[in-house]
């Protein structure tokens, strides 16, 4: 089934800078930057992003856009069209699983933004956001298996990000292509806001310095390495079918290379950007309290909904600055769980040939329940879980194969030399090597890393039967379904 094609250019660029800019650019790689080494971190970064990043990302536009198709139709024509005849059908479906998986939880967390839009007019979490977050907004139980209450208020919020999410892509790329204009543009503009109040505020150099500090022993240390890599493949959202799904959609005569490299980045600059109004908040929230900026830094949830909370009650206009901060949260999150979804939903229908709104409105419900879990006491703990497994077993397994299948399998020169055929920029044999070696060989090794770590110890301390549950269970789940989706393959497009 032929979907409806990108308007223009901008509109194909400002929709995979919007599904590579998400939460992850705001409350993650500051984090990760200050963890390994501030700016020497940022070196690391880079070198993965040019090495590894912009590789599998042009990998993947120029599959979508020579096989028009979504992620399963797009690699079943890739077996088919490849010396050994292999169905791979099966890969682009687990690569659209894991994708789903990530959205069943990451609505919820736009869900906590929305209803924090909210919360901020009266700035309702008071003097102890701490409290108000884990206690009143999660209900958050003393463990995994003790689900208590489901929180009816983040339900309201997760029902609004999916009808969100689905009105985004009801037409598919012709209507995604005119919401990114907002959903792009308005958090940039945000982000900005953020960091000219942040660097004029008492403290904010002493924050941004611990920022760029580089702590250059910690290039030597594997662990930097896998933050980088985990953090490009995540954030430029390669591994998931998105960009196969988009590249898929783009007319005739485009130039996939000097839009990867545009787009890759764009995706950069706004974490590093990002982590200038992180630092300097923190800077000024440190400065207050007295102590380091070490001491104050956090990740993730509590880092947005705590920490920030914190700060915003501080600032003159503390009302507005709430509401503007967790408007960009949920702003930049929305890009990135439409585009997962709708990946989703280019495979289903050309696997099936259903009509687009009916299978929008299937696929939002089937989300829109599996969230509830993570709605209930027990909640934030299952998202951890569920999170870590689908980004390091889900996501490098998806990295490795595809590099194996277009370096091996189809053929990186003949990838290539399809790619520099339709561009205006051509890419040299470095690509080959980084297809063929260089991503494989450190998905690999990072996978493997990984995998010793939890037979040594479950994640995060968690009982085992939860992490296989919502890890172990959940990958192979997906891979069983996979498989099984794949053995009719596709009809041939006429």
């Amino acid at each position: 089934m032929q979907e409806a094609k990108w308007r223009s250019r901008v509109s194909f660029v400002l929709a995979s800078i919007g599904s590579a800019i998400g939460l992850g650019n705001v409350w993650r790689f500051p984090y990760i930057a200050h963890k390994y080494g501030g700016g020497a971190f940022l070196v690391a970064y880079i070198v993965v992003l040019i090495l590894i990043g912009i590789p599998m990302l042009l990998l993947e536009f120029s599959i979508g856009y020579k096989f028009k198709g979504s992620a399963p139709y797009s690699l079943f024509k890739v077996g088919r069209e490849s010396t050994k005849k292999v169905n791979l059908e099966w890969l682009g479906w687990f690569a659209i699983l894991v994708g789903f998986g990530i959205t069943t939880y990451y609505t919820v967390v736009m869900g906590w933004s929305f209803d924090y839009i909210f919360y901020s007019i009266k700035t309702a979490w008071g003097t102890n956001p701490r409290e108000f977050f884990f206690n009143k907004v999660l209900g958050l139980t003393d463990g995994v298996f003790n689900l208590g209450k489901i929180s009816w208020p983040v339900v309201a919020g997760l029902f609004a990000s999916w009808v969100g999410v689905v009105l985004s892509i009801w037409k598919g790329a012709k209507t995604v292509g005119k919401v990114v204009y907002g959903t792009v543009i308005v958090p940039w503009l945000l982000l900005f806001i953020f960091v000219i109040r942040g660097v004029t505020l008492p403290g904010a150099v002493q924050g941004i310095d611990y920022y760029l500090s580089p702590v250059w022993k910690e290039l030597l240390r594997l662990e930097l390495w896998h933050a980088a890599i985990s953090q490009v493949f995540f954030s430029l959202s390669v591994g998931f079918g998105i960009m196969i799904a988009y590249a898929s959609f783009l007319p005739e005569k485009q130039d996939i290379v000097n839009n990867a490299m545009l787009i890759a980045l764009s995706d950069a600059t706004t974490a590093f950007i990002a982590g200038f109004a992180v630092f300097s908040t923190l800077g000024y929230y440190a400065h207050l309290q007295g102590t380091t900026v070490a001491e104050v830094m956090k990740s993730g949830p509590e880092l947005a909904f705590v920490t920030y909370p914190t700060i915003i009650n501080h600032l003159p206009l503390a009302p507005v600055f709430g509401v503007l901060f967790f408007l960009m949260l949920f702003t930049l999150a929305i890009d990135s769980a439409f585009s997962l979804v709708e990946a989703g939903v280019a495979s289903l229908l050309d696997k099936c040939g259903t009509p687009r709104e009916r299978t929008n409105i299937g696929v939002a419900i089937v989300g829109l329940l599996i969230g509830i879990l993570y709605t209930t006491g027990a909640g934030l703990y299952w998202l951890d879980i569920v999170d870590h497994f689908m980004n390091h077993f889900g996501l490098f397994v998806v990295a490795f194969l595809e590099s194996i299948v277009i370096g091996w399998i189809y053929g990186a020169e003949k990838m290539r030399n399809f790619a520099n055929s339709v561009s205006e920029r051509s890419i040299g044999k470095w690509w080959n090597i980084s297809i063929k070696y260089i991503v494989p060989i450190f998905s690999l090794v990072i996978f493997i890393s990984v995998f010793v770590e939890r037979v040594k110890s479950s994640y995060g301390g968690y009982p085992r039967l939860a992490e296989f549950l919502g890890g172990w269970f959940l990958v192979s789940l997906f891979m069983v379904i996979s498989i099984v989706l794949s053995k009719k393959g596709f009809k041939e497009r006429g």
